[in-house]
């Protein structure tokens, strides 16, 4: 049998037919391109310091791949609709997601329930028109009645659900809910951030001093500086995360810190009198 190739059976399993890459490095791909809004050029570069010899050109094209398999995946109707049977009702979500400005954006569908994602498309454009056609399409494959709607309240997406999905409730998600609901403190919280920032400024000049010097003493005082210059750095996401918070909880700890060492063994910093200053947090 000369020149005829044999492939394992498990072959199907791990790669596309005629496909030069895994299912692996496609799921990947697809996870930087839409989980973490990532750009080709950029998951090019992630995938080439992973070890992954591939061109940027390729990328494009294995992105297409996994489309096509959600669209596939998608399609399995007996299997989504036999379950969203057995729960009588959907509770719609929809949002879109685009890596870059320019780029089409995905828009998926979800059942807030089963956790089913109910439809994944590609479009150019976000209008009502566009989005209404999407829900008219969910609507007629779902077998069940649609109870609710989830989003970020874009104006299209309230359009198209008051057009295809009339009487049907509409609200924000609980993560927009709460950044709105949380806005005016956010602005207080980045305020006060900025306040506390101008509090412990010069620690730069004092890790200068300290480089050339190795005693035990200037060593720990050289720690207290990056870990001050790391709280400022850790920044958080409103509106689960204060940001201005955290960094007066940790200058605090620091401030703390220095306090209790001072405590034990007297002037902890007897040629750095001005840098206890910086960090004192009030």
């Amino acid at each position: 049998m000369y020149h005829l190739p044999y492939r394992a059976e498990e072959e199907g399993a791990w790669a596309l037919p005629h496909g030069e890459f895994g299912l692996d490095i496609i799921t990947v791909i697809g996870q930087l391109r839409y989980g973490e809004h990532r750009s080709i050029p950029e998951i090019h570069q992630c995938l080439v310091l992973r070890g992954v010899g591939i061109a940027q050109r390729t990328v494009t094209n294995l992105l297409e791949r996994y489309e096509e398999l959600v669209a596939l995946h998608l399609a399995d109707e007996k299997r989504l609709q036999e379950r969203l049977k057995q729960q009588g009702q959907v509770i719609l979500a929809i949002d879109g997601l685009q890596p870059d400005v320019g780029h089409e954006v995905l828009w998926v569908v979800r059942d807030c329930l089963s956790g089913e994602v109910l439809l994944a498309r590609s479009l150019l454009s976000s209008t009502q028109r566009d989005l209404s056609a999407l829900l008219r399409e969910v609507k007629e494959a779902v077998p069940v009645p649609i109870r609710g709607v989830i989003s970020d309240g874009q104006k299209t997406i309230r359009q198209a659900v008051a057009s295809c999905l009339p009487g049907v409730p509409h609200q924000l998600c609980q993560f927009h809910y709460l950044r709105e609901a949380a806005k005016p403190i956010f602005d207080a919280d980045r305020h006060a951030k900025t306040q506390l920032k101008q509090q412990v400024r010069g620690v730069r000049p004092i890790e200068r001093r300290l480089e050339e010097q190795a005693d035990a003493q200037s060593q720990a005082i050289y720690g207290y500086c990056l870990a001050v210059r790391s709280t400022l750095t850790d920044d958080g996401r409103p509106p689960l995360c204060a940001s201005g918070l955290k960094l007066h909880d940790r200058l605090t700890q620091i401030s703390d810190s220095i306090a209790r060492v001072e405590e034990k063994r007297g002037d902890f910093l007897p040629h750095f009198e001005n840098c206890t200053a910086y960090w004192r947090v009030d």
